[in-house]
């Protein structure tokens, strides 16, 4: 037998780290190749651990709650022969596989007490610090070489930060002796208060209420809000449609189109057709800002917004504008079974570079969408209503309309090019028929 190792995978080409949430198994236990070994969280996705090789676990190195960067050994596995030890990016690809649901921003706990890790010298060759560690200690004005860390080989954690920030205690490093001035100050300095985190509103409750605690995923979703709401300048556009045509033409088609390939027509494939049509004619608006420069990019690829429950997920539908109506549809009804089914991997959310709700599919009329960051607009599609409405010659008719709502960044885009879009929508979508926009 050999004793082979298991490593923390990189699950993420930004992820330099990941805390073990949960063991599947425990010493003793038969696994076999590919079989999930631990469920582990990062700041991109949750993710399982697979097992590189069949055999016997041996000892679990890692404690549930714990952070280790990648490539840190989790565990150990008796294998039967020699078999020689995967490499971590060997070991990446075969997890990236089989990633759960993508969500971003894990819940954590504090670690060990603050007070017992301030004020202690990490050595200069543990001191490779994480982003996300160094972003917390900037924050925060955290002297990272004052710190202690709780990880493999006294690496500092985002949960050692965390733990520092919660207790108000900041280390810093102390000030350099200065010869006394010439002339003494008129009045003594003030002693440096300690810089407090910001903490959590306190709210009352009584009898009755319910505490319901703050999931990973509803976790990033606040996050994501919060900084689209905090770095980008929103402002808001909508425009009527008259779908008359449009639905005319659907529902002729949707029964023998569900009878022959098994899953709905949607109005929203329609929309989203449209939509990736006049991007091609407007590329600016399948554009992101990234500080000295905005980037404009080349593929389509449009952001969904399926909803469960309890959570919010955006996957991604690759270049809409060389698809049908037909797969369009397709990939809709594919990418929100995964979503309902919990499949929903890493992969199929990435790539996005505009986003399109469907807030009409709950009957709202108009809404304001935050922005899907870092992309420049989000076009919320509202419900579909019979309204009257004045023809030529002064005529009523009941005709179908639609709200479009378009959110957009104002460092990218302005009312011109996107009053200019929104028309071209609107003049696609009024003028649907079986010649204009084939299903197939």
């Amino acid at each position: 037998m050999a004793i082979q190792n298991i490593v923390m995978p990189q699950l993420g080409e930004s992820v330099t780290e990941g805390t073990i949430e949960r063991w599947l198994v425990k010493p003793g236990d038969k696994v076999n190749k590919y079989d999930p070994l631990a469920e582990v969280n990062t700041d991109k996705v949750n993710a399982e651990i697979p097992s590189s090789f069949e055999g016997i676990v041996s000892e679990l190195i890692a404690n549930e709650g714990e952070t280790l960067p990648v490539g840190a050994i989790v565990c150990t596995i008796d294998v039967q022969g020699d078999v020689s030890e995967p490499s971590a990016e060997k070991t990446s690809n075969v997890s990236s596989a089989i990633l759960n649901a993508g969500v971003q921003h894990k819940e954590e706990t504090p670690a060990q007490p603050a007070a017992q890790q301030a004020m202690v010298k990490v050595p200069r060759d543990k001191a490779r610090y994480s982003p996300a560690v160094l972003t917390l200690a900037a924050e925060h004005n955290i002297d990272l070489t004052l710190v202690q860390g709780s990880g493999v080989g006294g690496r500092i954690t985002r949960k050692d930060i965390q733990a520092i920030i919660a207790s108000g205690q900041i280390p810093t490093a102390p000030a350099q002796p200065v010869e006394a001035p010439a002339i003494a100050p008129s009045a003594p300095q003030a002693a440096q208060e300690p810089v407090q985190a910001p903490s959590a509103p306190v709210i009352p409750t009584a009898a009755g209420d319910v505490e319901i605690p703050v999931t990973a995923v509803r976790r990033a979703i606040a996050n994501n809000m919060l900084r689209s709401k905090h770095e980008v300048p929103h402002a808001w556009m909508m425009m009527e449609v008259d779908v008359t045509n449009l639905v005319a033409y659907r529902d002729s088609l949707k029964n023998e189109f569900k009878r022959n390939e098994g899953f709905n027509l949607t109005y929203f494939a329609f929309f989203m057709k449209a939509i990736s049509q006049a991007l091609k004619e407007f590329p600016m608006m399948n554009s992101m800002w990234a500080g000295d420069k905005i980037i404009q990019k080349k593929d389509i690829n449009l952001s969904i917004a399926v909803a469960t429950e309890d959570a919010l997920f955006v996957p991604v539908i690759k270049n809409v504008d060389e698809k049908s109506v037909k797969g369009i549809a397709h990939e809709i009804h594919e990418l929100s079974q995964l979503v309902r089914t919990g499949k929903l991997r890493s992969e199929h959310m990435q790539g996005g570079t505009f986003t399109v709700n469907n807030t009409g599919s709950f009957g709202s009329v108009q809404s304001m969408g935050i922005i899907n960051y870092p992309q420049a607009a989000i076009l919320q599609v509202e419900a579909i209503v019979k309204r009257p409405v004045i023809m030529e010659g002064n005529m009523f008719a009941a005709r179908d309309m639609v709200n479009l709502c378009l959110s957009l960044d104002h460092r990218v885009l302005d009312g011109l090019v996107c009053g200019k879009f929104l028309n071209r929508v609107k003049e696609i979508l009024e003028n649907v028929n079986k010649e204009t926009m084939s299903v197939y």
